[in-house]
């Protein structure tokens, strides 16, 4: 762990929270591989650039099924937290944003 990196412990995040079903998570896929490149390209430090990376995979995996609505804001709120203040992926996480909202919909 780097120095001023976060550690996020929390709930079980494991695959039983996910409903397993033909849930419409192809802009939620689509928003979190933007936002994982956008991320990966952007080379400066970033304190919780892990805890971004962990949510961002989590939330490729949840969009895979159909996913709990609680487990969906948690990840976004997360991801939210960690990148939110960098400017320059202000667009990525924006629509990774709306793209949650978009599941949450359906």
């Amino acid at each position: 762990m780097v120095v001023g990196e976060t550690h996020v412990v929390g709930a079980d995040r494991s695959a039983s929270g996910v409903r397993v079903g033909a849930g419409s998570g192809g802009a939620l896929r689509a928003a979190v591989a933007r936002l994982e490149g956008e991320l990966a390209a952007y080379r400066p430090a970033l304190p919780d650039r892990a805890v971004a990376e962990v949510e961002l995979a989590d939330l490729a995996r949840q969009a895979a099924g159909t996913p709990a609505p609680e487990q969906l804001r948690h990840s976004l709120l997360l991801v939210a937290a960690a990148l939110g203040s960098v400017s320059a992926l202000r667009a990525p996480l924006a629509a990774l944003r709306d793209a949650v909202e978009q599941q949450l919909a359906s």
